[in-house]
């Protein structure tokens, strides 16, 4: 496993990531399902870093994350669109990606505490989260994808 830059011929495996609309939404509630390489090129303008695990033997990504909201004067990011193939969650990918997007946040942008937002409704994210340090520090009520109120549980953990 190893980690690159976002390539445009990236844009279409990446797109076939999310298997239902509800884990789209997790990925990022702006998105419409399914995903496209478009939303994706329209979702970078405000973002940095976008970065893909890929597969060491084929260079296949095989995960995906960026980041956002950079405040230098604060040292803060947001960690965003974080997204694994689906025959490759638990194996270890998202953990080498949280750790590649830490350093990314710290040596590039100089930042020393990085957040996000997880959704209450993504118990998995939250426990892996959690696990990896981060803790809640913040929430805001949102419309899920059913038009549902739900928490986005905003999270941070110093780098």
């Amino acid at each position: 496993m190893s980690h690159r830059n976002l390539a445009t011929h990236d844009l279409e495996t990446i797109s076939s990531f999310p298997q239902s609309v509800e884990e789209l939404f997790y990925i990022g509630p702006r998105f419409v399902y399914p995903l496209t390489p478009e939303q994706i090129v329209n979702m970078l303008v405000n973002r940095a870093s976008p970065t893909v695990v890929v597969n060491a033997d084929n260079d296949q990504p095989i995960a995906y994350a960026n980041l956002y909201d950079i405040d230098a004067e604060q040292s803060t990011c947001y960690l965003g669109n974080v997204i694994l193939a689906s025959a490759y969650r638990g194996k270890g990918v998202a953990e080498y990606l949280l750790n590649v997007m830490m350093t990314r946040a710290r040596e590039e942008h100089r930042i020393s505490r990085l957040k996000l937002y997880c959704h209450n409704t993504n118990t998995r994210a939250l426990i892996f989260y959690t696990n990896h340090g981060f803790i809640p520090c913040g929430s805001k009520i949102i419309d899920n994808h059913e038009g549902r109120k739900i928490a986005s549980i905003e999270m941070e953990r110093a780098l």
